[in-house]
């Protein structure tokens, strides 16, 4: 489990095709201090089982279904990407419950400069549509956002000056592909309500 409080930018430095998956190295000096193999970090929102870890640098395996739901199949070396470890049970919860397990894919649309904060506005895939709600929670590639305006063509979030700093969304332009995660919240309570 994530909270979607981003502990760094880190850099691809490899991706080797291996079948129909592949291999992912990053450099992320602050998430491998004290990495090992087989522990959990989110890249762009994706939780990622490390194999490897050499200085600063991560391997991870990427499986089909992880290249098809996300953006990971179009990083390319040098890409910057946002990085989390998994949250410990010490820790404050400061953004929300992030898996890690995306659930699509949306394009940024348009994005506003304000004088200390940045409006996005992204697509919306139809069948995520309904687990977006204006002042929930979204995971935006892997990124704690709260949602502030939802329509029928997709939402909105406001983003700090922090967050455009500390994450890839200062760099992001209108046509860039994202990775999404709806709040698991709404998927479980969406789920027992069907079943009554």
């Amino acid at each position: 489990m994530f909270t979607g409080i981003i502990e760094e930018k880190g850099h691809v430095t490899a991706i080797v095709p291996v079948g129909d998956s592949a291999r992912l190295s990053v450099r992320g000096p602050v998430v491998t201090s004290d990495a090992a193999h087989g522990d959990s970090i989110a890249v762009n929102g994706v939780c990622l089982t490390v194999v490897e870890v050499e200085g600063d640098v991560f391997t991870v395996d990427v499986i089909r279904e992880s290249l098809d739901r996300s953006s990971l199949g179009a990083l390319e070396e040098g890409s910057a990407v946002n990085l989390e470890r998994a949250v410990r049970a010490d820790q404050r919860l400061g953004g929300h419950i992030v898996q890690g397990h995306v659930d699509g894919t949306a394009v940024l649309l348009s994005r506003e400069s304000g004088a200390n904060w940045d409006d996005l506005r992204f697509s919306l895939p139809g069948p995520l549509s309904r687990y977006v709600a204006e002042k929930g929670s979204i995971a935006i590639d892997g990124i704690s956002l709260t949602v502030t305006t939802v329509d029928e063509d997709g939402f909105g979030v406001s983003l700090i000056p922090t967050t455009l700093k500390l994450t890839t969304m200062g760099e992001r332009r209108p046509g860039d592909v994202v990775n999404i995660e709806v709040d698991v919240i709404a998927k479980y309570v969406e789920r027992l309500v069907v079943r009554q």
